[in-house]
């Protein structure tokens, strides 16, 4: 549940944190509009005392028995120069003359002169224009006439049709105020509730983070961590090979997390969030006494492997000894070092970096190294960017600094097997420019030749499995490189059961090793290749489309034997998303679609 209630508190909190900018800002905005200009007195007449009532006028009594209609209230007042009584029933309300009882209509020349004795600025007065209803007067609700001055503050004068009494004097200050009131109590029609649905909402929202953020702050810190380790019992985390064999035993004390407790002892397990149960690289086996998974576990890692006993080491505290299966221990121990030999762009925003390790690493197709990423702070002149590239990084604008203020380790498949490179690590990197890129990959574009990289590993299990059935590899973005990998060991070795490659992209600049899949599809006649843009070309070859959908069209739905087929997905979280669930749909079983979601 916490995993859950971490994505809802921080997009909540993204919601909220927007509003109260606009909160903030418009507040400061209105303290800063002159007073006198938002309020309309600067140049509205101020009204004269009204003289003495006269008394060559008639009464009220004549005036209510010359009228027909039953009248609820009778008052009276001047418009302009002239007394005049305002009559109201349940149905309307009108002016008569004090001195004859002659009804008075407020036309647009009386409520032309009536606004123009309201106004002392520099401006002449335009036509008058009968409103049944303008935000600028919402507080009087009968039809008003406005009166526009062309003057510098772009004056209106409002008159109402009915009493003849100036109601408001607005200008582009007031209305500039207005904005920012808007957007200060959020009521984005009539603004002038405070108590809108929208306002309590964000006034109940930001509760519930309070409540929530409390909530998060007990889960995530544990209790023990309050406890000196030398007061808390001592416990053992054991180590066993996936055949059971044991190999390392490691002291912990009660209260540790498996994640602590190994790299206290100089084992990092993989991790991209540095064990802050949000990117799921650091599962390990529970041998044994398997716990009930917690809500990060049924999160971050499928039902089968929640059955096998897989749980998140970082989610996983040492109440008691534990018997874990982490893989080969010492790629966990071991930092390991090389040196880069090639940096090659692919496309303008992905490049294939090679390194040479300093000494043999054994790495198969689908697996995965964790790069060391240093504390680095570098501008953006460190980037070599090859000439036809130059127009695609202009259209993102300026790039920011890259740094990163903390050593954080990011995780890269290799994109062919070691064997056919000599024994290097070829990686696929993507650059995602912006004001804020990558950590890893702002790192890894700055590399050049000569550079000392290091890495841990290899990791993860996304890998061929054996037998010949027929292979469906289905990728997009970065996940070219362990697809690529697979299917260079495929062919290499002569596989002879059908391969499809269906790969996904924006745009042809996108798409990598295209020309060398394409050189595969003509060489082997086993191999099918198949590249699908999301936007438009009209090159022969290239379909266009979202890659599931094409895989689904141009070969599932015609496929003889779907149950045959063998699946290999790799690329961004939605399109393999969009992917595992069009194989469901077709009721392919999960235990034939091997992925590799990169844990982002």
């Amino acid at each position: 549940m916490s995993h859950w209630m971490r994505r809802l508190h921080k997009w909540v909190g993204l919601i909220l944190a927007i509003q109260f900018v606009l909160w903030m800002s418009s507040g400061v905005m209105m303290s800063l509009l002159e007073a006198d200009k938002v309020a309309g007195r600067e140049f509205r007449v101020k009204p004269p005392a009204p003289p003495a009532w006269p008394r060559d006028v008639m009464s009220t009594d004549a005036v209510l028995a010359a009228t027909k209609e039953n009248i609820m209230t009778i008052g009276s007042g001047w418009v302009l120069d002239q007394p005049v009584y305002r009559l109201q029933n349940d149905k309307r309300s009108w002016l008569v003359s004090a001195s004859d009882g002659a009804a008075i209509v407020v036309d647009a020349q009386l409520a032309a002169k009536i606004a123009r004795a309201s106004y002392s600025g520099p401006g002449k007065a335009g036509a008058p224009r009968l409103l049944s209803y303008t935000l600028e007067a919402r507080s009087h609700k009968e039809p008003v006439w406005r009166i526009d001055f062309d003057d510098a503050d772009e004056t209106s004068v409002y008159v109402s049709s009915r009493s003849g009494a100036v109601l408001e004097h607005r200008n582009s200050t007031w209305r500039l105020f207005d904005l920012f009131w808007m957007l200060h109590i959020m009521d984005y029609s009539e603004r002038t509730n405070f108590n809108n649905p929208l306002l309590v909402a964000s006034a109940i929202g930001g509760l519930w983070m309070a409540l929530t953020g409390v909530w998060l702050l007990f889960v995530s810190v544990r209790l023990a961590e309050f406890i000196p380790s030398r007061w808390r019992r001592s416990r053992t985390v054991n180590l066993v090979a996936t055949s059971g064999r044991p190999q390392r035993s490691i002291d912990a004390v009660q209260g540790d997390t498996v994640f602590q407790a190994l790299a206290r002892s100089g084992l990092q397990l993989p991790s991209n969030c540095g064990g802050g149960q949000s990117c799921g690289l650091c599962e390990v086996r529970c041998v044994g006494n398997v716990p009930a998974p917690t809500g990060a576990d049924r999160a971050l890692l499928s039902p089968a492997k929640l059955e096998a006993g897989y749980r998140l080491a970082c989610n996983l505290p040492v109440k008691r000894s534990l018997d874990i299966d982490v893989g080969d221990a010492t790629a966990l121990a071991d930092e390991r070092a090389g040196v880069v030999t090639s940096v090659k762009p692919l496309s303008p925003f992905l490049r294939e970096i090679t390194v040479r390790p300093n000494a043999p690493v054994a790495c198969r197709p689908g697996a995965y190294v964790q790069v060391h990423v240093p504390v680095y702070e570098r501008d953006a002149t460190h980037l070599e960017i090859p000439e036809d590239h130059h127009e695609d990084w202009r259209t993102v604008g300026t790039l920011a600094a890259l740094a990163n203020d903390a050593p954080v380790r990011r995780s890269y498949s290799v994109a062919v097997p070691l064997e056919r490179c000599d024994g290097q690590l070829t990686f696929l990197v993507r650059f995602v420019p912006g004001p804020k890129p990558g950590r890893g990959s702002g790192y890894m574009y700055t590399l050049k030749v000569g550079d000392e990289v290091h890495f841990s590993g290899p990791f993860g299990d996304f890998a061929l499995k054996e037998g010949a059935r027929e292979k469906v590899f289905i990728g997009g973005g970065a996940g070219m490189a362990p697809l690529r990998a697979m299917i260079h060991e495929l062919l290499a070795k002569g596989a002879t059961e059908p391969l499809h490659f269906w790969y996904g992209a924006r745009s042809r600049r996108d798409a990598p090793y295209v020309e060398e899949m394409r050189e595969f599809a003509l060489k082997y006649p086993n191999f099918d290749w198949n590249l699908v843009l999301s936007g438009e070309s009209d090159e022969p070859g290239i379909q266009n489309g979202l890659v599931h959908e094409a895989v689904l069209t141009g070969l599932l739905r015609t496929h003889p034997n779907v149950d045959s087929l063998e699946f290999y997905v790799c690329g961004p979280p939605a399109m393999l998303s969009a992917t595992r669930e069009m194989l469901r749909g077709l009721g392919v079983e999960d235990a034939r679609v091997a992925y590799d979601d990169f844990k982002i």
